[in-house]
């Protein structure tokens, strides 16, 4: 499985009003996302437990041009945009696949 690139965003949200907000900006980002990007395998938004002001993002692509095509939408332009007024804080890990399963694409 030598194919795959992915990311690990921590997003901490300033307040609750702020992670709600955040939250309708994801939901409408992901409509998107799940539509019009075929090669975005995998991107999931979390809650930690025991950690209500952050979300953890989980992304996969079929590769670096998957990533660089999804950076460059139009809705993910938007969400960027939008992101930093809800923040406390961000942290990004990039990761280069090297084993494991992923689901078939269908």
């Amino acid at each position: 499985m030598s194919e795959g690139f992915g990311l690990v965003v921590r997003f901490s949200l300033r307040d609750q009003e702020a992670a709600r907000a955040f939250d309708e900006l994801c939901a409408t980002t992901l409509e998107s996302i799940k539509s019009e990007e075929p090669g975005t395998l995998t991107y999931v938004a979390h809650v930690p437990e025991g950690e209500p002001l952050v979300r953890v993002f989980y992304e996969l692509y079929a590769d670096r041009a998957a990533f660089d095509t999804h950076e460059a939408q139009p809705h993910t332009k938007h969400f960027l945009a939008q992101r930093d007024q809800y923040l406390a804080g961000v942290e990004v890990t990039f990761l280069d696949v090297i084993g494991g399963k992923v689901a078939a694409r269908q």
